[in-house]
């Protein structure tokens, strides 16, 4: 029994081995893509030109930021965006004084709800601002987040 096991996973691992070499499994093809430019952008206005397209976005009430009040470790802030829009097409998540402001951003498929929850790493105190598209239009709601120990370099 452990004979034929052995020869079902050689096999495998030879066959995985055969498609590399060949080129049918290129990491290219299976990570997903990324905005270099918005992601090393170091101001926010920056970040979402290269993101979104533009960085004139209005306050919204429809949008709930939630965040703790402080954050023990910088290093895990949990944060919840909850934008109550139809057709939002994406949100991205920012904290205004890390040294790369802009943390995540996830792009919403159709009929998707407008929730994203996810841990972000902090530096120091400051906003966390959620940037909603929707519509072609861009809507923010933003909290402040006091980080006792910090994550990004602090």
């Amino acid at each position: 029994m452990k004979r034929r096991i052995f020869l079902k996973r050689s096999l495998a691992a030879g066959s995985v081995g055969v498609a590399a070499a060949t080129g049918l499994l290129a990491p290219q093809q299976v990570l997903a893509a990324w905005n270099k430019a918005a992601f090393e952008a170091k101001e926010l206005s920056g970040a979402l030109d290269a993101l979104l397209g533009s960085s004139d976005m209005s306050e919204s009430a429809d949008i709930k930021v939630k965040a703790p009040d402080i954050a023990e470790n910088g290093a895990v802030v949990p944060i919840t965006v909850d934008a109550s829009i139809d057709g939002v097409e994406s949100i991205a998540i920012i904290a205004s004084n890390n040294p790369v402001p802009l943390v995540a951003n996830f792009v919403m498929g159709p009929g998707a709800t407008g929730f994203v929850s996810t841990r972000i790493k902090m530096g120091k105190t400051g906003d966390v601002v959620g940037v909603v598209k929707a519509g072609g239009k861009l809507y923010s709601a933003k909290k402040e987040v006091k980080v006792t120990i910090g994550g990004c370099g602090g």
